[in-house]
């Protein structure tokens, strides 16, 4: 059987666009605004983090909640992340978790406050 050359185009440019939504959806998976609901010793609230994988690998961002706003780093290998950031009131506070679609779930430590333990989803618009 011989596949005529125009039929294998139109055959090799459906299989690349297939796959360009998959890798698109990869990239970045951890961008956008994310609320957080944490627990530290049986005590909520809510943080509120912007997230950007600007870099491969390397988050930035900023943080908002009931220990201030913060300017936030980290790093995203897979669907595990991790970041932080400094607090005057608690010191050194860091996150790490892992990332399912739109949910994002693991443990935190607030420094001198505590440490718990955090679940929420990303904000969408």
């Amino acid at each position: 059987m011989r596949i005529r050359p125009q039929a294998l185009i139109v055959l090799v440019a459906a299989a690349v666009l297939a796959l360009v939504p998959l890798a698109a959806s990869a990239d970045h998976h951890v961008n956008g605004t994310w609320v957080l609901s944490v627990d530290i010793g049986g005590q909520g609230g809510e943080a509120t983090f912007t997230l950007e994988e600007a870099e491969k690998g390397k988050l930035s961002g900023t943080y908002s909640g009931a220990v201030g706003t913060a300017e936030v780093t980290g790093t995203v290998d897979g669907n595990k992340v991790s970041f932080s950031f400094e607090s005057g009131q608690a010191g050194k506070v860091s996150y790490e978790g892992t990332v399912e679609g739109d949910e994002m779930e693991g443990t935190c430590n607030y420094g001198a406050i505590g440490a718990g333990t955090f679940s929420g989803s990303r904000k969408t618009e």
